[in-house]
């Protein structure tokens, strides 16, 4: 049986063939050439595609199929009407006869099925005579498509001295025709340029390597050259090309070498530990992370000086001083320095070639520099307690002369860093002392910079900085943490918690702080409970307070911290009585209106008059003290020199007209020996301080106007105000009598002076020139 092709049967809804030979008679039935039956199924409508080749290059029409209906007897009366994808566009339907056409070219790359729906109506009456069904048209494909890469280029890249095979990279391509029917897109990969070097995978495009030992030292790039083709390679494929850029990647087979295997360097020394002092160099063949190197020294001599690091830019050693330099103690060095590779290839290690490491010799010359001072610490660190008094040893530096010299060092403190002129410092010793007291509260740190300059060269000079940590001393009372509005009710009961207060303390105890809260246990009102965390609750005595009674109380609080020594203080805790509501809830503190409506108008009139009579009384006072302060004597009394104003009053009477005081003491040496205590003040010692008498030392009138003066501003027992202070001094009584000659009757040659070296050391010198004279004279 030769089937030509394919008839719709709408009203079973099923597909059969019709033949060339038999007759279905309109039963649906193919008779074919055996004489088999062939019966039609009893199932839905079943399609199979109608096929039509993709770019068509005839003239007409190109012919699709034919659909025909049982229910079209040929007289007619029968219609089909074709709609869809393309209809009346792309395909056209002869509505009498059934057959389809295509009236363009057709690419199935573009599109490859069209659904389409027929339907049977009747001409005459327009009825539906088949229900619209669906149909495929599947275009056939033919290779007109060459293959196509994803990318003009790739790159990759592959490790050198790889093994024959590596895979490096795969490429594919893609082939727009029917992967499903004949070889249009059956592809075959070959390479075109890049042979030796690399190969390709002819079925899935993976490019290896081929020769083996490819150095990226002697050549780092490639240029390959891919082809796709289809029709499975044979004659007549259509192809692509693509270009793969294959770079060989670095890999750790060149070991560093130096080109120079001796470097001399020189550097002062005065250089810094951790100053880099010179630069030696190796070199690697290999690039990125297998180019870098290490470098350490070998010989003992110059780990103990020296260190050498990598910088990581360069890759170059840098040499940097490890100990501070002496050119009086040692003047050249020389030491051997080894270069490695940071991240070696067990591969390559132990190959043939030449060991993996290099070394060179460095040699350093040491100049000499007049160095300045070089203190003994820096910083220093020194710690002190606080309220420590003035002048109180503080800490000690010390510096010196590096140089074979020695030079002396003086001291000074930049008073840039002490603006406040706390410390001060010994130039010779170096002793740190303090000018003031110091208050940890204030300042917890002082930083001062210690400058020793040469006494023989200023221009050389050294800081340290010197750290100054104040200790604590618990000389600060705790107090309230904040103020507390503290009230309570007027209808509280026993033991309620009015406020729970909290301290705080300047202070930093070693072991924290740990407060004691407490009030007089007498107190009938309130209480205090300690909570032992540095808090306490006020709580009720009683209940029944009053604000008629008293509207504020106030509660002394005693606040005391454990440290040594203990401190305490009192802090006074403000309890107001309020109206308060069954909840405790505050409404009124105010008294106006309490006194208003429990006072009458007479008790108020009597409060007024008391108040006007208090007025009164201030103000007779104040006048009374006025008057008196008027006619107060110039001076109150001979034994209060301050601010007093000597009197001269009367004409004459020369050194006995004082009033202030007791002049005789300045012709009485004897008096001035005496233990004299201020008149003025109170003595605060129990043992007063005890001024040596000048004429001792011999001393004239300026030296003991000095050194009265000197005593007085160094007297811990002065008054802390102005005072009067005597400094007259009319030289000590002499033991001799008169020595004027205006009532001798002896001439000068007649006198002898022998006598005078009896009167005592006063007397020496006057002894000693008229002596001699006598002497000469008899000569």
């Amino acid at each position: 049986m030769e089937c030509l092709g394919w008839a719709v049967d709408f009203e079973r809804w099923s597909s059969f063939p019709f033949c060339s030979e038999g007759k279905d008679h309109g039963l649906g039935i193919c008779r074919p050439h055996d004489g088999r039956i062939l019966q039609r199924s009893k199932r839905g409508w079943m399609w199979n595609q109608f096929f039509l080749l993709e770019e068509y290059t005839g003239n007409d029409n190109q012919y699709v199929g034919k659909l025909h209906s049982n229910m079209d007897r040929g007289d007619g009366n029968v219609k089909y009407i074709l709609t869809g994808d393309g209809v009346g566009s792309l395909f056209l339907i002869d509505e009498n006869s059934g057959d389809i056409h295509a009236t363009k070219r057709l690419d199935r790359e573009e599109r490859a099925i069209y659904t389409l729906h027929a339907k049977v109506v009747d001409k005459r009456t327009n009825e539906t005579l088949e229900p619209d069904t669906e149909f495929n048209i599947k275009i056939h494909d033919i290779n007109d498509n060459e293959p196509k890469f994803f990318k003009e280029i790739y790159f990759a890249s592959v490790p050198e001295m790889s093994d024959v095979g590596t895979s490096v990279i795969q490429v594919t391509a893609t082939d727009a025709d029917d992967q499903t029917y004949g070889n249009s897109a059956k592809l075959v990969y070959s390479i075109l340029q890049g042979q030796p070097y690399f190969s390709v995978d002819s079925d899935n495009g993976t490019i290896r390597t081929a020769l083996p030992n490819m150095d990226r030292e002697t050549k780092e790039n490639y240029q390959v050259v891919i082809q796709a083709k289809d029709m499975a390679g044979q004659m007549g494929g259509l192809s692509g090309t693509t270009t793969v850029s294959i770079t060989l990647s670095d890999e750790n087979d060149s070991p560093p070498r130096f080109a120079n295997h001796t470097f001399r360097l020189t550097t002062l020394e005065s250089a810094e530990v951790g100053a880099v002092i010179g630069r030696i160099k190796a070199n690697d063949a290999d690039m990125g992370r297998n180019a870098e190197m290490h470098y350490s020294i070998v010989d003992r001599e110059g780990q103990d000086m020296f260190t050498i690091i990598t910088d990581q830019n360069t890759q170059e050693g840098l040499i940097r001083v490890k100990k501070p330099l002496d050119f009086e103690r040692k003047r050249t060095y020389s030491f051997k320095v080894e270069v490695t590779n940071t991240y070696l290839d067990p591969r390559f290690i132990y190959s043939p070639n030449p060991p993996f490491k290099d070394d060179a010799m460095v040699r350093i010359t040491v100049a000499d520099v007049d160095e300045p001072p070089v203190f003994s610490r820096n910083p220093y660190i020194i710690e002190v307690h606080e309220d420590t008094a003035a002048g109180s040893l503080v800490g000690v530096v010390s510096a010196k002369d590096p140089d074979a010299d020695n030079n002396p060092v003086k001291y000074s403190i930049d008073r840039h860093t002490d603006l406040e002129r706390l410390f001060n410092i010994d130039s010779v010793n170096g002793t740190i002392t303090t000018l003031k007291a110091l208050d940890r509260e204030m300042s917890k740190w002082h930083n001062i910079s210690v400058v020793a300059t040469e006494i023989s060269n200023p221009r050389q000079t050294t800081r340290v900085p010197v750290f100054i940590r104040v200790l604590d001393v618990n000389d600060n009372a705790p107090e309230f943490a904040m103020y507390y509005e503290t009230f309570v009710c007027e209808n509280v009961k026993s033991g309620q918690l009015i406020q729970t207060i909290s301290a705080v303390d300047t202070d930093e105890p070693l072991v924290g702080h740990k407060f004691v809260f407490s009030i007089s246990s007498s107190n009938p009102n309130f209480t205090i409970v300690d909570n032992e965390d540095n808090t306490a609750r006020i709580l009720t005595r009683r209940g029944g307070f009053s604000r008629r009674e008293m509207n504020t109380y106030l509660l002394p609080v005693v606040i005391s911290d454990n440290d040594y020594p203990i401190q305490s203080s009192t802090s006074t805790l403000t309890v107001n009585v309020c109206a308060c509501d069954s909840r405790g809830n505050m409404q009124s503190c105010n008294t106006e209106a309490l006194l208003s409506a429990g006072l009458s108008t007479g008790a108020l009139v009597a409060i007024l008059l008391c108040v006007i009579i208090l007025l009164m009384i201030v103000v007779l006072f104040a006048a009374l003290r006025r008057q008196q302060r008027k006619k107060e004597p110039l001076i109150i009394s001979k034994e209060d020199v301050r601010d007093n104003v000597v009197s001269y009053n009367d004409e004459g009477g020369g050194e006995e007209d004082t009033q202030a005081f007791d002049i005789g003491t300045l012709r009485n040496p004897e008096v001035m020996e005496a233990n004299k205590l201020r008149r003025d003040i109170i003595p605060e010692m129990l043992f007063p301080f005890r001024r040596t008498s000048p004429i001792k030392d011999n001393a004239d009138v300026r030296d003991f106007i000095h050194g009265r003066l000197h005593e007085n501003d160094t007297d811990p027992t002065a008054p802390p105000y102005d005072s009067l202070a005597t400094y007259a001094y009319e030289g000590s009584g002499s033991l001799a009598e008169s020595l004027s000659s205006l009532e001798s009757g002896a001439t000068e040659g007649d006198q002898e002076y022998d006598y005078l070296s009896n009167w005592g050391p006063p007397f020496k010198k006057l002894a000693d020139m008229y002596i001699e004279k006598d002497i000469e004279r008899e000569t």
